[in-house]
């Protein structure tokens, strides 16, 4: 996220959007990622060719032994499946790194050993395919260092154009490929079967259910303690204040408690909209997320940088949840992290509304704690995740994943 500008020192918010033309070092950006993963899935597919093939001759030689016992077999088996776990998580690691790809890690070490198997060949293709490329960008500087030279003629030139442009697509949708089928694999063998993902999806659903209806009881009882302590009590005074007027027998002093009973009037109303506002805001319905975050930065007390990154509306569910999840942790921020500054961040990544919530406080802040767990149930309510940061030095840093079209 961006900092904020040095000379933003009072309350509100300030909403910058990204510059026209920034997907393209954005693509660039991810390509090179690829082919670093694509670069360091070749030396780990070596790494575990030679590991197979050593381990794998060890264990054929171990069988054809006679007199070799089953438990010594069985203890060198579970070794070569720990040795295979171990490069496994390497390549999980590999993968959610520069390929974008998150892979369980409550895999088998059989099924580590098999997908290890397969991967190696994945891998030196794809150091294959950087070769190529390699060699296309050696040759096109030497043919272009030719052409300068007066070396070969404009035909010549335009063939070779031609066929390194050719080259540079084949390499390109290659280098595609090696991608999508190492994200497969890990998916086939380190990733759960199917009855798995039912199992833990079942799950799923029912632990968020049951946080959905924890939620709803506790946003119950905050509203009746926000009702019972401010507005409840607001107008326990007001009806006194009208009582006394009626009693009065001095017309001044009426007057006076009547106009305190205005004020006071005025002060329930304004607490009841407070209430209101935090069930549900109505810009949220009527202007959309980025107008309803104004609203929260001009009430937070503290200056607030949002940026917002979004082109088009999410759902009213996910919008809904973003709101909530900002909304708190700005309020959070501001009450009990003694921050003098937030950062929001609302982007879209992937199929994904992600928004990040930064201020500099001082930390510590408890993701199991009333608010950020309802925080957490309602995000997992919509398929999605919560992380909170919280150093107790600071600075806490709240980040919610929210699947979105």
């Amino acid at each position: 996220m961006s900092a904020l500008p040095d000379d933003l020192t009072g309350q509100g918010a300030t909403r910058s959007r990204p510059a026209v033309g920034s997907a393209a070092p954005g693509l660039a950006r991810r390509w090179l990622r690829f082919a670093v993963g694509i670069l360091l899935g070749a030396v780990t597919a070596t790494v575990e060719l030679t590991y197979l093939l050593a381990l794998g001759s060890a264990l054929l030689v171990v069988r054809v032994r006679p007199g070799t016992r089953r438990a010594a077999v069985g203890r060198i088996v579970e070794r070569v499946e720990t040795g295979a776990r171990h490069l496994a998580e390497i390549e999980r690691w590999r993968l959610a790194t520069f390929l974008d790809s998150e892979n369980a890690a409550d895999y088998s070490g059989r099924r580590a050993v098999r997908y290890l198997a397969l991967r190696w060949a994945v891998g030196m293709l794809g150091g294959f395919v950087l070769l190529l490329f390699g060699w296309g960008v050696l040759s096109g500087g030497v043919w272009v260092w030719e052409a300068l030279q007066g070396e070969s003629s404009l035909p010549t030139f335009l063939g070779q154009l031609v066929l390194g442009l050719v080259g540079l697509f084949l390499v390109v949708q290659g280098a595609a490929g090696i991608v999508t089928v190492d994200r497969w694999l890990a998916r086939r063998f380190l990733g759960p079967d199917g009855r798995e993902v039912l199992q833990r999806r079942i799950t799923e659903l029912a632990t968020s259910r049951a946080g959905v209806v924890a939620a709803v009881d506790a946003e119950r009882r905050r509203i009746e303690r926000d009702l019972h302590d401010g507005v409840q009590q607001r107008l326990v005074a007001l009806g006194m204040l009208v009582g006394r007027a009626r009693r009065s027998s001095d017309p001044a002093k009426a007057a006076e408690l009547l106009r305190q009973a205005h004020e006071e009037s005025g002060r329930a109303l304004d607490d009841l909209r407070e209430v209101a506002w935090r069930v549900y805001p109505t810009a949220l319905d009527n202007l959309g997320l980025a107008d309803a975050l104004d609203r929260v930065a001009e009430r937070a007390g503290l200056p607030v940088q949002i940026d917002y990154r979004l082109t088009g509306r999410p759902s009213r569910a996910v919008e809904t949840a973003a709101y909530f999840v900002i909304s708190e942790a700005v309020t959070n921020a501001a009450k009990h992290a003694r921050a003098s500054r937030v950062e929001v961040e609302v982007a879209a990544r992937e199929g994904r509304l992600v928004v990040t919530v930064r201020d500099d406080g001082i930390g510590g802040a408890d993701p199991t704690g009333g608010g950020l767990s309802g925080l957490a149930r309602r995000v997992a309510a919509q398929d999605g995740r919560l992380r909170v940061e919280s150093p107790p030095d600071g600075p806490t840093s709240v980040v919610a994943e929210l699947p979105c079209e």
